[in-house]
């Protein structure tokens, strides 16, 4: 039988959320993390998903098992369900019941069939682009009393600003890997440059010219050809340069 988590099993769970490390953890590691504090924190265990919507295409970033994965494909698969509708609408969406669920008729089915037999979706506070929902499914029916809606209700916001912290923080790592790429090619052109420069007496703005001719001509990169001049000392079709 599963054990019960009572209001201090939840407040740790909250206190753990709150010191997860983002750069210690890669976003999916980091996402399976979250949901899985989210079941720690609900006064009966069942399982959790994330479903994060981007570019209005679904997904599921982070589940604790196959009935919550299976229950978010059904709604990927119709167009319709409780996580969607809670991700679009930013209202928190339960069904105590899927055997006598009528909003959704398909989803309702394949959750029986799976025996996911009462949901509560939650939004998630992601960013504009981004919209999300935190999913608990039960195998039992009726299983989200004031005490189960209050410990979702106050776990979700939590777990909404962590996926969008943790979001901004991959983007700031994107954005940084990509400005180093482009100060490091900025350098290796600015030094090919050089090297032309001195060698064939040329000025800053026609030796970059060459390069680009150069790239034109072998249909490479700008970059590429700066390297392997700065490299080997060899331009190709160095002989002909303007």
């Amino acid at each position: 039988m599963a054990v019960e988590p009572n209001d201090d099993t939840a407040f740790r769970a909250l206190a753990e959320l709150g010191r997860l490390e983002f750069h210690e953890l890669s976003i999916d590691s980091f996402l399976q993390r979250v949901v899985e504090l989210t079941n720690v924190a609900m006064p009966r265990r069942g399982e959790v998903s994330i479903s994060i919507a981007a570019g209005g295409r679904p997904s599921t970033a982070a589940s604790t098992g196959q009935l919550a994965l299976d229950c978010d494909e059904s709604q990927y698969v119709n167009g319709a369900g409780p996580c969607l509708e809670s991700a679009a609408t930013g209202e928190v969406i339960e069904i105590p019941d899927v055997r006598v669920e009528t909003r959704w008729p398909a989803y309702a089915e394949r959750a029986a069939e799976v025996g996911a037999l009462s949901s509560l979706s939650l939004p998630l506070l992601v960013n504009e682009q981004v919209k999300g929902s935190l999913n608990i499914y039960s195998r039992d029916s009726h299983a989200f009393d004031d005490e189960a809606r209050a410990a979702a209700q106050k776990f979700a916001p939590y777990a909404g600003v962590a996926v969008s912290n943790m979001l901004a923080y991959q983007d700031a790592r994107r954005l940084a890997a990509n400005l180093q790429a482009a100060l490091d090619s900025r350098a290796v052109i600015d030094q090919a440059k050089g090297i032309l420069m001195e060698r064939h007496k040329l000025t800053a703005d026609v030796a970059f010219q060459v390069l680009v001719r150069r790239s034109m001509q072998t249909n490479r990169k700008v970059r590429e050809l700066a390297e392997e001049l700065v490299t080997t000392g060899f331009l190709p079709g160095s002989h002909d340069l303007m």
